[in-house]
């Protein structure tokens, strides 16, 4: 029977295989198609399919009762209506700086709500949206689905969707006021343009994101913090563009390169992309860069 540590002592051909098909690079035809030349037959690829969405959908997952922490799911005031997000903070009924923590394009999975315990246990009220809760939510065990409603989803009215979670952490009764963002992959880039039309935001941090023009680098207002791998064609094209903006409009940032890590660095839920190396030094930069600016 296959386990996870079998699995992840099994040709990394396979997960990069199944990684490329999570990210729409491949087609689910396709995807089986050479999985099963990888696996040796049809039959073995599709005993392999509930390892791989398992592991992928938490097999790291951390503790999610930690008795320091209070967790909830709640509802706030978006563009589209009712948004529901996860929060998490540290016990003490006090007031704490806030973290927004945006998604990849895979929805509020349990690796996103355990970066947002991780946030809070840093001190921080930390909030993950549900980008999907306009189309009824992030499905469950489901991140195939997902991906395709991320496609589905009004991009401007996402972006007025997050911006309004800025807003709401503003005047939420256990925080100071000062409001970070953070957010992965697809929420990197939407972590940019949080920043770019939210302009009492104090702090960005994305990770592996994708820029937004030097017109709207020029609207942007909070010191930003930037996290790229060293492996990713796809994105990091547009990192001098980005950088040229930031320069040329005085703002104020930092753009840190991880060489040898690859896209998603800091998913461990995705042992063929996570680099513990890469994501350990990174969330110690950004919780340094938040604990700065958001004091």
């Amino acid at each position: 029977m296959l386990t996870l540590i079998n699995l992840i002592n099994m040709d990394k051909q396979i997960t990069t295989l199944y990684d490329d098909y999570r990210q729409g690079k491949t087609n689910r035809r396709d995807f089986v198609r050479k999985l099963a030349m990888v696996a040796g037959s049809t039959a073995a690829a599709m005993a392999l399919m509930p390892v791989l969405e398992g592991n992928s959908l938490g097999a790291f997952s951390a503790d999610q009762t930690d008795p320091d922490l209070v967790t909830e799911f709640i509802k706030y005031q978006g563009e589209t209506g009712e948004m529901r997000g996860f929060l998490a903070r540290p016990k003490a009924d006090k007031k704490y700086p806030a973290v927004l923590v945006i998604h990849e394009n895979r929805g509020l999975q349990p690796h996103i709500q355990d970066v947002t315990r991780r946030m809070a246990k840093e001190g921080f009220l930390a909030l993950a949206p549900d980008a999907l809760s306009p189309l009824g939510g992030t499905p469950e065990n489901d991140q195939d689905k997902a991906v395709k409603m991320i496609g589905q989803l009004d991009y401007d009215k996402t972006v007025k969707n997050f911006v309004a979670a800025v807003k709401y952490l503003k005047t939420q009764p256990l925080s100071t006021g000062k409001v970070g963002c953070t957010g992965f992959c697809w929420g990197g880039g939407m972590t940019n343009q949080v920043a770019v039309y939210s302009p009492d935001l104090d702090a960005a941090v994305p990770y592996y994101g994708k820029q937004p023009t030097a017109e709207l680098v020029a609207m942007i207002k909070a010191p930003i913090m930037a996290h790229y791998a060293g492996d990713d064609a796809f994105i990091n094209p547009g990192i001098p563009a980005f950088e040229e903006a930031l320069k040329k409009g005085k703002k104020e940032y930092q753009i840190f390169m991880y060489e040898g890590a690859k896209h998603a660095f800091n998913n461990d839920s995705n042992p063929e992309r996570y680099n513990e190396k890469a994501a350990k030094l990174a969330w110690s930069r950004t919780i340094a860069f938040f604990k700065e600016k958001l004091k």
